[in-house]
């Protein structure tokens, strides 16, 4: 699976990120194609730049990426498939089950 041009990401952090999440930055990317993401802002981190989530369907689950905007690039901080993402994504899509 290949970056896309639109995408950016620290390699050094994506081999930590798959190492104790499970998850690669290229998989990540998938989560802002499905058609009913949610975006929010991530106010907790946001003192230097702005940050955000996005949860989207990936391979039969909802997953949490953390990211930020730079240069017109979405630049991926770390993704995961995290309950709480899990639950607002189904609150947010009034999903049952």
């Amino acid at each position: 699976m290949s970056k896309r041009s639109d995408f950016e990401w620290d390699a050094k952090k994506d081999k930590q990120n798959q190492e104790k999440h499970g998850v690669s930055f290229a998989l990540a990317q998938f989560a802002f194609l499905d058609p009913e993401r949610v975006l929010l802002e991530d106010l907790d981190h946001s003192e230097h730049e702005k940050r955000f989530y996005c949860l989207g369907r990936v391979s039969g689950g909802i997953m949490t990426v953390r990211f930020t905007y730079r240069m017109n690039k979405i630049r991926i901080i770390g993704p995961g498939f995290w309950r709480k993402g899990k639950r607002v994504y189904e609150r947010e899509n009034k999903v049952h089950g």
